[in-house]
């Protein structure tokens, strides 16, 4: 498993002063697309809607609004 590229830009210019522990989004060589965020599976697990469902080995993460948007524009519309 290899990561192609970023989503978005840098957390740098996302406003974080070590640019290390941020929210990013990554394109993985498959085409399926990596997520770091904040853990909050136990939190969220119980507000999943009654047609969604994880497995044991997937978590929920939250990743802020402004990451997600500003990689907007490198998501794929195919």
């Amino acid at each position: 498993m290899k990561i192609e590229r970023r989503l978005g830009v840098p957390p740098q210019k996302r406003g974080s002063l070590t640019g290390q522990t941020c929210p990013d989004i990554f394109e993985l060589e498959d085409g399926s697309f990596a997520v770091i965020g904040t853990e909050a599976t136990a939190e969220l697990d119980h507000e999943l809607p009654a047609d969604a469902s994880r497995a044991d080995y997937e978590r929920i993460v939250i990743i802020s609004r402004e990451t997600l948007v500003r990689a907007k524009a490198d998501i794929p519309d195919t």
